[in-house]
């Protein structure tokens, strides 16, 4: 006799590894993030970042890679944090806490703020974003649609 394991996971909502999204607490009704479980912190890409208070964070977003649309924004600093990057390189990045839309689901997130020029995706929501709510195919992309 056999017994069947529950798997907790398998009412979670699936997403690709790439997913659009909204931020509508910053104005962004629309950006492309790349979901990676491999990075604990969610990063937005911004630039200009300046502290407008003593817990006032305004900042530029380019929603859309190659396109010099900018979106200003303003939140509350909520910390400041070291993180490695990529590269393995040591940074002391400003974080904020925002609203995320993804297909039907909205919740907050803590994200740092840093330049990612060089990256492909404009927002990276890590596994602390994740973890629990949805289950991540890596070999899909875009499985929710529109924000």
């Amino acid at each position: 006799m056999t017994t069947a394991r529950l798997n907790p996971m398998k009412e979670l909502p699936l997403l690709g590894w790439r997913e659009d999204i909204a931020l509508p607490a910053l104005g962004i009704a629309h950006i492309t993030a790349k979901l990676d479980t491999g990075a604990r912190t969610s990063a937005i890409h911004a630039f200009d970042i300046e502290k407008t208070g003593r817990r006032r964070m305004r900042f530029g977003v380019h929603p859309v890679q190659d396109n010099p649309r900018t979106v200003w924004c303003e939140a509350m600093l909520v910390d400041e944090r070291t993180v490695i990057d990529t590269s393995g390189r040591r940074e002391l990045r400003p974080v904020i806490r925002t609203a995320v839309i993804l297909g039907g689901y909205r919740w907050t997130i803590e994200a740092t703020l840093t330049a990612r020029d060089a990256m492909r995706h404009r927002v990276l929501l890590g596994r602390t974003a994740l973890a629990g709510r949805f289950v991540i195919n890596p070999a899909a992309s875009f499985l929710m649609g529109k924000p």
